[in-house]
């Protein structure tokens, strides 16, 4: 309720604001009427109330009330309704069409108006300084003001929604470490836990074992299933789909893993040795490789031989991982599904590309090109700081629109009015030997049929500090003598319309 209180504080205080002209320059003392003065003071509180929904109707009321009391707009009862109108229509006004179509109209009713009155075009120019200075140029400032206040307004939500980002970006960062965990637990435990339950499965049928042995490697081996079940099930948790690629903390070579998986009872081959060694992520990537390969090869294929290949191939490794069909996996042995999807992931974003595939004995063959430059990760698009420039430079526009315009307006006025100013001096100008040839007494129509070329109209009026005119006479007509220079003029006198008297006055 805070705002629609100061909304309508706001309007009474516009409103009487505007009335106080009103009252003081269309009361009966300064040639108005009461009536007038009701009239004005109801429609400026009309045009108060509807200013907010529909800016122009306001500016439109009290451009008509104007021309109605005054052809060249400029009222000392109105003007500073129509400055005060003209603000709030461009300060809450979004479009600009309308606007500048209703000026237009104005512009176009003021000449019509001369027209249609025979004024002289003064008036109009007149009209059109008034329109420029009292309704165009506020309404340019308030168009500003809307633009600058957007700026801030711009600023604020972009302040308020960069800490929402960034409360985001700590979400997602906790999301991802996370998911590192997911894939460190699913990288070097499940590894580890695969090859355990090899040896365990390896104890569980040595005949060298007594029967008690062999049934502890059995328990052992079963648990290192279910220990891998468990873990699955955790990785399940934790491990997010949109993740980015989890980040190996052992640093270990492809060489010791593969040392420690020889150990372990698998049998692995190596070529060639050592294996090239690539920065970042790539590096990471080929560890990773080499593993879940192995992991695989474990879990699925034990008894098998596994061969290992890391070449050099330009900008390129290539690793292949290559197992023959092993003996049939130990049961409860489970499989997640998730190794080889984490892996592709992590591969992609190092820039290489992974395959897999059956081979044709019945085998497994996982395979993967990595670059040994990795691509640089793509900068964040600043959206925030292009919005703020955006908005910064409509701002701008909004100015320099603040200030040339009604320069421009201003400059068309003026080059408008030395035009018309040039055309009329060539409807008044009289030809030297015409003005010699005029005789005292012959009439102004036989003046006009005898010349050539006679003037179209004379000037409105003689110009300042000519001599007084001869007494006695009913009209007198003043003429250019020259296109240029204001002065001399003709002075042509009539009584009951015949030439009585002609002069060239300085």
């Amino acid at each position: 309720m805070r705002e629609p209180l100061r909304e309508r504080l706001f309007g009474l205080g516009l409103w009487l604001l505007l009335c106080l002209p009103v009252l003081l320059k269309s009361d009966p003392d300064d040639g108005g009427s009461w009536t007038g003065v009701a009239v004005g003071v109801a429609l400026l509180g009309g045009c108060v109330a509807v200013s907010r929904r529909w800016p122009l109707v306001p500016v439109a009321v009290v451009v008509a009330v104007s021309l109605a009391s005054a052809p060249e707009l400029f009222t000392p009862s109105y003007s500073l309704a129509l400055i005060a109108f003209g603000y709030l229509a461009g300060r809450r006004q979004e479009q600009t069409r309308a606007a500048l179509w209703l000026f237009g109209t104005v512009a176009a009713a003021g000449l019509l108006l001369t027209v249609a009155t025979h004024s002289s075009l003064g008036q109009w120019f007149a009209l059109l300084l008034t329109l420029a200075l009292a309704v165009v140029a506020p309404w340019l400032v308030g168009r500003y003001v809307r633009q600058y206040d957007r700026l801030v307004r711009s600023g604020w939500e972009l302040a308020d929604r960069m800490e929402r980002e960034q409360a985001a970006v700590a979400d997602r960062e906790r999301l991802r470490e996370r998911s590192r965990i997911a894939g460190d637990m699913h990288d070097s435990l499940g590894h580890d836990l695969a090859l355990i339950a090899i040896r365990a499965g390896a104890l569980e049928v040595d005949p060298g074992l007594g029967p008690a042995q062999q049934h502890a490697a059995g328990e052992l081996r079963r648990a290192a299933a279910d220990a891998t079940a468990r873990l699955r099930d955790i990785i399940g948790v934790l491990r997010e789909d949109d993740a980015g690629a989890p980040t190996t903390p052992s640093g270990e070579t492809v060489e010791e893993l593969v040392s420690r998986a020889r150990a372990s009872g698998l049998s692995v081959s190596l070529a060639p040795a050592p294996v090239p060694t690539l920065p970042g992520m790539s590096g990471l990537a080929l560890h990773r490789v080499v593993q879940e390969g192995l992991t695989n090869a474990a879990k699925h294929a034990p008894g098998a031989a596994v061969s290992v290949a890391v070449t050099g191939d330009g900008p390129n490794v290539r690793v292949r991982v290559a197992s023959g069909p092993g003996s049939t996996a130990p049961a409860g042995l489970a499989s997640g599904g998730t190794g080889l999807v984490g892996l592709d992931e992590r591969v992609r974003l190092a820039g290489g590309s992974l395959a897999h595939r059956g081979a044709g004995d019945g085998g497994f063959v996982l395979e993967a090109v990595l670059p040994r430059n990795p691509p640089a990760p793509l900068p964040a698009a600043p959206t925030s700081a292009r919005e703020l420039d955006r908005a910064r430079r409509e701002v701008r526009r909004g100015l320099a629109r603040a200030i040339w315009i009604p320069l421009a307006l201003l400059g068309a006025l003026g080059l408008l009015m030395a035009g018309v100013a040039v055309w009329t001096q060539a409807q008044s100008y009289l030809e030297p030997e015409d003005y010699a040839g005029l005789r005292i007494g012959r009439s102004l129509k036989e003046i006009t049929d005898d010349a050539e070329d006679w003037p179209a109209r004379p000037l409105d009026g003689p110009p300042r500090r000519t001599p007084a005119e001869p007494p006695g006479m009913d009209e007198c007509r003043y003429y250019r003598s020259t296109m240029l220079a204001a002065i001399p003029v003709y002075r042509l006198c009539f009584v009951d319309g015949h030439l009585a008297d002609k002069a060239k006055v300085p």
